[in-house]
């Protein structure tokens, strides 16, 4: 553990053994009991796994210091002693991210935007294609993604889809997602075996309610129109499809998924109220990465998070410098390394501020 953790744990325990003090003091007011309840239940478990943590450093070393005056055992304890490194290793990470501060937004539902960006259609397949991922991701996980609007391709995948992410920690766990995901690999469009590079962009906004975000309807004109397929085919011959635009901000935004017009223009709301959450918080928070416009960029193929190349089944993730040589696993919605990797590296960054 390195000073500045055993600085902050050390600050923890001097708040709980004050909060355990106050709970068996016959002066503290009854009203500070749930308070400090909770305090004692946010801070024990932290004091534990930095404790435990301790105890395996301590045990790992002794053995090697043991190792080291009695040959007869010294396989034995060099072997516990990697044994407890590897615990300890564990440890460290569990404390690091239960020392880094939440974010407010993480518990919320969360809006998901995939557009084709560079590379024509096939970077519309390969945003189907992270449809088809993230799909997987939220069925291995109680998630639930419901489509909000698509603008589907003709040769396949979509040119936009934009879809409602529902569960635990909706935005906490998507928002690493967020970025330009880079394939490398050859179309099945393409005749002569070349390999191409494409990319699609992945936004995630934390959904705001109503009382977070209040829109003023004389702020919007709303439009409705048919919905269309691919090629601009019409799909209904009723205007169900709805298009908001907010005019304090040109923000535009349609939805045209249900085949009722009222469902449409709730769902167009829901996503209208994220994006205006998402601008606000931009202004409070231009300097944090995750921002909208920081997500995206401008799409093109050098702007990335994430390289999958299929010639060698590997992933890349170039935020953490990690690569996977499972990309069938990642396609198919195996993301937790990634995701717990990204985690472990945001919360270090944070507590090295």
């Amino acid at each position: 553990m390195d000073a500045r953790l055993a600085a902050r744990l050390a600050e923890l325990e001097a708040e709980l053994a004050e909060v355990e003090e106050r709970l068996a003091s016959s002066a503290t007011d009854t009203a500070d009991y749930p308070d400090l309840g909770r305090a004692h239940a946010r801070l024990a478990p932290i004091v534990e796994l930095g404790a435990t943590l301790r105890e395996a450093e301590s045990e790992a070393a002794e053995a090697r210091e043991l190792a080291g005056s009695d040959p007869t055992m010294a396989d034995d304890l060099l072997a516990l002693a990697e044994s407890k490194d590897r615990e300890a290793r564990s440890l460290l990470d569990q404390l690091t991210v239960a020392l880094t501060p939440t974010d407010p937004d993480d518990a919320k539902p969360a809006i998901l935007e995939i557009r084709a960006a560079a590379g024509g259609d096939e970077a519309a397949i390969w945003a189907g294609d992270l449809l088809k991922m993230y799909e997987g991701y939220a069925a291995r996980h109680g998630v639930v993604l419901e489509s909000i609007d698509a603008s589907p391709s003709e040769t396949g995948g979509y040119s936009k889809v934009t879809v409602g992410v529902r569960g635990a920690n909706a935005y906490g766990v998507f928002k690493y997602e967020a970025g330009v995901h880079r394939v490398q690999r050859v179309p099945r469009t393409e005749s002569q075996g070349r390999v191409h590079t494409s990319t699609a962009t992945v936004a995630v906004l934390p959904e705001a309610d109503e009382v977070e975000v209040e829109i003023d309807p004389a702020d919007v004109k709303v439009d409705v129109f048919r919905s269309s397929g691919p090629g601009g085919q019409s799909v209904n011959t009723t205007d169900s499809a709805v298009r908001l635009t907010h005019l304090p901000t040109g923000l535009v935004v349609s939805c045209q998924d249900e085949k009722s017009q009222l469902q449409n223009k709730e769902k167009a709301f829901r996503v209208l109220r994220a994006r205006l959450y998402q601008l606000e918080a931009e202004r409070r928070h231009a300097e944090l990465e995750g921002v909208r416009r920081s997500m995206v960029k401008s799409g093109e193929r050098s702007e990335k998070i994430r390289t999958y190349n299929y010639k060698e089944g590997r992933v890349t993730d170039h935020r953490i410098e990690l690569t996977l040589y499972r990309l069938d696993d990642v396609l198919a919605g195996d993301l937790d390394e990634l995701i717990e990797g990204l985690r472990r590296a945001e919360a270090a960054a944070v507590l090295g501020d």
